[in-house]
């Protein structure tokens, strides 16, 4: 009686993807760890360390501060510019953050640890549901928790954690009406609303991915009639309802300005919203040939390797969990058993995220949509193996330690030969020249030197630990056949891991925030006080953010800004050198941010007011009561 009351117990639990998960002590035993360990990883620390970056994560942070400051939730502004080139789910999601808490860094992160949360408890139902096993749903969840792709890319303000989320919810609602006799109106209308979501998060993929996963999991299952079956009216009546009027309203307000004829703007002649979102943001970025040209693409090798680094060491478990594949027959559109047509979805879903992006620019946290369905392969294959334990997951075992403890000597290595810098040290003194752009944006920590990894010591320190102890104690329960425990300690060496990473990262934002500079010049600054950054926007975004002030550009007409700044109403914040000479002999005070190997040529007396991370203020007046260096 007691495991025929369980079953019913489990079957209504599928019927809705969230809320009624928490069914019973068995789902708390789950639920609790994968909550735990998100509020030590997501929730806590990394909500206020380190400040907020500069570039992209500043950048939206601001852009969320002044959809406030303008009462304007339809177009964005940064600087007082129109800023048409995201879709707005992050920012507002940002803004009301601030609206609710005040504008702080850790409210600016909050929503996306919210989010990231949601993601978790979803791939959590998602793997119950697909595999039948709370415990493979455990570990899906807790391998793309401490997927260090997501860990590292919710440390910076990008929305591709949210895409996951509507992703896999989407996904999770497609396979429910799979196993409907009559697939439902609520899993039609469920989807479509997460695909409206998708794309209110990240343009027009978040409805390509979906349904490309869709559409050729259906083709090789010869199901393509599900789709008519699936209510596509209402699907259709739902995206629209949610995804439409944003985009109207945005046409609306950012029309087309005089004549334009070509993709570049000149003065009074430019393409508005609809062109500018879609031509250019979308299918122009798709080929690298955005204007301005704003970023780099990340080489495509690189790219693929970046799919196992970012979920490392699970890709291994996922990898085994394909082997179990007929792949053959699934090819070849044959008849395939449950657990066949499982894998054969993921494997579609990371297949196709990645063959999209192999053809057009990339950037690295582009790998994170593929990310899911890695961690669904990693948690079905130890559940699996945690039931019957195998000599597969011994022989992974001894790899892992191998690797693991070559990997910890050299972290002992550096742990022990560099010595720590001096309290007080600025990190810049001991890299090489500060490079403001990266194809990566980890390529930051190449600019080390070997004298600056002694301002690592504790996150060596912390790695060797780890791995020391976690892949001896995760090989010593694999020989014992005691795959749960061996689990623990191999989760708890990657947890360790990105404590100390995120330590390593903290260590270096003074060469990548400009928020001690910030504080530097905060308690000096009158209201009539001109703020002025050399180059772009970008460069200085947390300044901005930090002071809650409009900063002018010099010679900075580029970037991000370059587009709206053609707009009759775009405040004259762009400035040049010989506007700058005018402002620094002027009665009012000037702070000039500006890196330190590209001070301009100043008129009259130049006092530095701070210096860090490779950049300075300095002022046509001398310092008061500014912060200490």
């Amino acid at each position: 009686m007691r495991q025929e009351t369980g079953c019913v117990l489990l079957r209504n639990s599928y019927r809705y993807p969230l809320a009624s998960i928490i069914v019973s002590q068995q789902m708390k035993r789950f639920l609790f760890p994968i909550f735990g360990l998100w509020l030590l990883l997501y929730g806590s620390f990394a909500l206020v360390r380190p400040p907020l970056l500069d570039d992209a994560d500043a950048l939206h942070a601001e852009a969320a501060r002044e959809m406030l400051l303008n009462h304007d939730w339809v177009t964005l502004h940064i600087d007082g510019v129109r800023y048409l080139a995201k879709a707005p789910l992050l920012y507002w999601s940002i803004a009301t953050s601030f609206r609710i808490f005040g504008e702080h860094d850790w409210a600016a992160r909050l929503p996306l640890a919210l989010y990231s949360l949601a993601l978790f408890f979803v791939i959590f139902a998602l793997g119950r549901r697909l595999f039948g096993s709370a415990q493979a749903g455990f570990y899906t969840a807790v391998s793309l928790l401490t997927a260090s792709g997501i860990f590292g890319f919710t440390r910076i303000l990008l929305p591709d954690a949210i895409l996951c989320l509507w992703l896999s919810l989407a996904i999770y609602f497609f396979w429910k009406s799979l196993e409907e006799p009559a697939p439902s109106l609520a899993t039609a209308a469920g989807f479509a609303a997460c695909c409206a979501l998708a794309v209110l998060t990240k343009g027009l993929i978040g409805l390509g991915f979906p349904f490309a996963i869709v559409l050729v999991y259906l083709f090789f299952t010869r199901n393509l009639r599900h789709l008519l079956r699936w209510h596509p009216a209402i699907g259709a009546l739902v995206f629209l309802v949610i995804a439409a009027p944003w985009h109207i309203l945005a046409a609306l307000r950012n029309p087309n300005v005089g004549s334009p004829t070509g993709p570049l703007p000149t003065q009074g002649n430019m393409h508005g919203f609809l062109w500018f979102y879609f031509m250019n943001e979308h299918f122009r970025r798709y080929m690298g040939q955005t204007i301005p040209h704003s970023s780099d693409s990340v080489p495509l090798l690189i790219f693929w390797l970046l799919l196992f680094v970012f979920i490392a060491p699970w890709f291994v478990f996922a990898i085994k969990a394909l082997f179990h594949q007929h792949w053959g027959a699934a090819l070849r559109r044959e008849e395939i058993d449950q657990r066949q047509r499982v894998l054969l979805l993921l494997a579609i879903w990371a297949v196709a995220v990645m063959l999209f992006f192999s053809f057009s620019a990339r950037q690295e946290y582009y790998v994170l949509p593929a990310l899911p369905p890695l961690a669904l392969l990693a948690g079905y294959w130890l559940a699996e193996d945690e039931i019957a334990p195998s000599c597969a997951g011994q022989r992974t075992a001894w790899v892992l330690f191998v690797v693991g403890v070559l990997a910890a000597i050299a972290s002992a290595l550096f742990a022990a030969h560099f010595k720590p810098l001096p309290v007080g040290t600025d990190v810049t003194s001991v890299v090489r020249d500060a490079t403001r752009t990266h194809r990566l944006f980890f390529g930051h920590f190449f600019d080390l030197t070997l004298r600056a990894l002694g301002a690592f010591r504790i996150s060596f320190v912390i790695t060797t630990a780890a791995l020391l102890v976690g892949v001896s104690a995760n090989l010593w329960f694999r020989l014992k056949d005691k795959a749960r425990l061996a689990n623990c300690f191999l989760i708890g060496t990657v947890t360790a891991f990105l404590i100390a990473a995120h330590l390593a990262l903290n260590t270096l934002s003074p060469v990548l925030s400009s928020q001690i500079l910030a504080n530097a010049i905060k308690p000096e600054m009158d209201q009539d006080d001109v703020i002025i950054v050399n180059g772009r926007f970008e460069y200085a975004s947390s300044l901005a953010f930090y002071l809650d002030r409009q900063v002018q550009i010099l010679n900075g007409r580029s970037g991000g800004l370059w587009y709206g700044s053609f707009f009759p109403d775009a405040p004259k914040v762009f400035i040049e050198n010989g506007q700058t000479n005018q402002l620094w002999s002027g009665n009012n005070r000037v702070f000039l941010w500006t890196p330190l190997d590209q001070v301009p040529q100043l008129p009259g007396q130049t006092f530095v007011i701070g210096r860090s991370g490779g950049k300075e203020i300095l002022s046509n007046r001398p310092g008061s009561h500014g912060a200490e260096f």
